[in-house]
């Protein structure tokens, strides 16, 4: 049996990202939610020039189409993104802009899901979800999770620790590969 392949994006550039640690611990837990799963997280957002229509032809800029490759050989997609000022990181919606008018419609159909670490952050979580949807991704809320996280729990080996958050973590991933492999 082919695993399943996720890609995940850390909508932070920052290198004590609570959003990437998630991710990371998630990584590690993924043998406990599911034997069948293989998570790469992406590590390129801060690469991606800005958008610009202009750029975006027969040949991109080569982080443009590492993205866009990585996404297309990905069966599901997770995302853990800050929010600032009641928005998307501009990073984020950078990497999104470049996904919109794709040809081969990457984003397009593909099963999405958002790992959401504040329970305050709720205006860039609705930011995603209508930018995802509108770009026709298969948006999964049942796969959806928001943490309850603390400051001293920040790092990965925190996360992976506290049975709350490792529960949470292995619950919504196997939500998420079971929504990714009946289709």
């Amino acid at each position: 049996m082919k695993p399943i392949r996720i890609l995940a994006i850390s909508g932070s550039l920052r290198a004590a990202s609570s959003n990437t640690a998630v991710l990371r611990a998630l990584i590690a837990l993924a043998p406990l939610a599911s034997e069948n799963v293989d998570i790469t997280l992406y590590g390129g957002l801060g690469d991606l020039p800005h958008f610009n229509p202009d750029l975006d032809g027969d040949v991109v800029p080569p982080p443009v189409e590492d993205l866009r490759a990585r996404l297309r050989a990905a069966d599901g997609l997770l995302i853990s993104c800050p929010e600032y000022a009641h928005g998307v990181p501009g990073v984020m919606k950078n990497a999104l802009d470049w996904l919109v008018s794709t040809v081969n419609g990457e984003i397009v159909g593909k099963p999405v899901a958002l790992i959401n670490v504040s329970s305050r952050s709720t205006w860039a979580q609705a930011s995603l979800t209508e930018t995802l949807s509108v770009m026709s991704a298969r948006f999964l809320s049942e796969a959806c999770v928001t943490l309850p996280l603390t400051r001293t729990k920040i790092d990965e080996a925190g996360l992976i620790a506290d049975p709350e958050i490792a529960t949470a973590l292995r619950s919504a991933l196997a939500v998420f590969v079971r929504a990714i492999d009946q289709t």
